[in-house]
């Protein structure tokens, strides 16, 4: 009987918990739904094919504590392609756990354990600062594409993380990552927070339009180039790559 009670005075108070998300999603007409016994939540247009999905719920990565917001899209990129874009605080305490944990103990190597976000740092070229130009103070980037990475950032993208320089903590880690086809957006939300909500998901809808673009874009110019390889893209045929 008392864990029946207990049970339901849970229930009653994740759903208030909930509620200004829940508002928010009705008044555009997107569903709501909880999870994980009102632990969190999950958040989509309505229709059969929704561009993006939100959730919101316990953390899924060691770097965000307690809860976090997550977005997810598919991109339709090609499987090998990687990409990240993180914020420096988040960028910068990554490389010191990777120093501290691989270099000072003499390892050769970063195993699968490791975060992918951490091992990318690791493998890939870092964008220059002139080439983030007014994100430089704040995010990092990287990506086994460099061209792709530079051309997905100078557009209409950058324009949407421009906006959150002023409004965002800068201390806050954002990591949003293309692998596989996906791309997804993470960021700590403590408590229901429609307005931090929105501003992620503005960021992600750019980063999702810009990366279905430059997918055709450069999907065509593969095959143009009558690539053995255009799933990946041929990059010593397409414009702005450096190999790396």
């Amino acid at each position: 009987m008392l864990d029946s009670l207990r049970r339901l005075w849970n229930k009653g108070s994740n759903q208030a918990e909930l509620a200004p998300i829940k508002a928010w999603a009705d008044s555009r007409g997107y569903e709501c739904r909880m999870v994980r016994d009102g632990e969190g939540c999950m958040v989509e247009p309505a229709g059969p094919h929704p561009n993006w999905r939100i959730e919101w719920g316990a953390s899924q990565r060691s770097y965000i504590e307690g809860r976090e917001l997550r977005i997810i899209g598919e991109l339709g990129t090609p499987k090998d392609l990687m990409a990240l874009v993180l914020t420096r605080p988040l960028m910068e305490s990554m490389e010191r756990q990777v120093f501290e944990e691989y270099v000072e103990d003499v390892q050769t190597r970063i195993d699968t354990a490791t975060p992918a976000e951490m091992r990318w740092l690791v493998m890939y070229t870092k964008l220059l600062g002139t080439e983030l130009g007014r994100l430089r103070e704040r995010y990092a980037a990287v990506s086994s594409v460099k061209g792709w990475l530079v051309q997905w950032l100078g557009g209409p993208l950058n324009d949407a993380l421009a906006a959150t320089l002023d409004v965002a903590n800068g201390q806050d880690p954002m990591v949003m990552t293309v692998q596989r086809g996906r791309l997804t957006l993470r960021t700590p939300m403590a408590s229901a927070d429609t307005a931090a909500m929105v501003m992620w998901l503005s960021v992600f809808e750019h980063a999702l339009r810009e990366g279905r673009r430059l997918n055709q874009e450069w999907q065509e110019s593969a095959d143009t180039s009558h690539s053995t390889q255009p799933a990946a893209w041929d990059k010593s045929m397409l414009p702005g790559d450096d190999g790396v």
